[in-house]
């Protein structure tokens, strides 16, 4: 029995969700707040993950930083915009995560390799680190192939979603080598499926 004064806090699942072309209309470099426009299911299907106790977490390539397209501070009145819409309809983002580097296209300091740029696993690792999730029982929805490699790697389940670039994903995946458990319509779908396929197993809920 642990008697430590400070109980380490139970790891939790999350749904880690790719931002454009999964949670809003894929916009070629979006830069401005009012480009944001919720793709259908998404406000609801995170609303009844928060009342489960399931995080959610963005996980975002914005390359358009090392670009120069737009400047990194733009990031943060996006996503304020982005919470602020989605709070208007009872859903709440506990995370988001985003990578500003390209490794060749890259201007000055955003020129780099790194390992948050997916597919490479950082931003969910850590994410995992500072929110307490267990990977192992979490899941990514994505457009891209590099959204589902970044998922696998770092040891979740993965789900590619048919918005955004998600048609032309799907007509060259593999999912069995990214933990795929199926091309869905909608994220409504893929999470549904996700805790369908969970039943039985270790529980997801838990009390926020």
């Amino acid at each position: 029995m642990n008697e430590s004064a400070t109980a380490t806090p139970a790891k939790r699942p999350a749904v880690f969700l790719d931002r454009d072309g999964t949670v809003n209309v894929e916009v070629h470099y979006l830069s401005q707040p009012e480009q944001i426009e919720l793709l259908p299911t998404v406000s609801e299907t995170i609303s009844m993950l928060n009342s489960r106790g399931i995080l959610v977490v963005i996980v975002t390539n914005q390359a358009g930083v090392a670009r120069g397209y737009f400047p990194e501070h733009r990031l943060i009145t996006i996503h304020d915009h982005l919470r602020r819409i989605l709070g208007e309809k009872n859903a709440c983002i506990d995370g988001v995560y985003y990578c500003p580097h390209h490794p060749s296209a890259g201007l000055g300091e955003y020129r780099k390799v790194c390992d948050c740029r997916k597919p490479m696993p950082g931003m969910l690792t850590r994410a995992a680190s500072e929110l307490s999730i267990d990977l192992t029982r979490s899941l990514l929805i994505g457009d891209r192939e590099s959204d589902l490699q970044a998922g696998a790697n770092a040891g979740c389940q993965t789900a590619l979603v048919t918005t955004g670039y998600g048609v032309e994903t799907s007509a060259a995946i593999d999912l069995t080598s990214v933990k795929g458990i199926g091309i869905f319509p909608t994220v409504a779908d893929a999470v549904t499926e996700w805790l369908n396929q969970s039943n039985g197993e270790a529980n997801l809920t838990s009390s926020r």
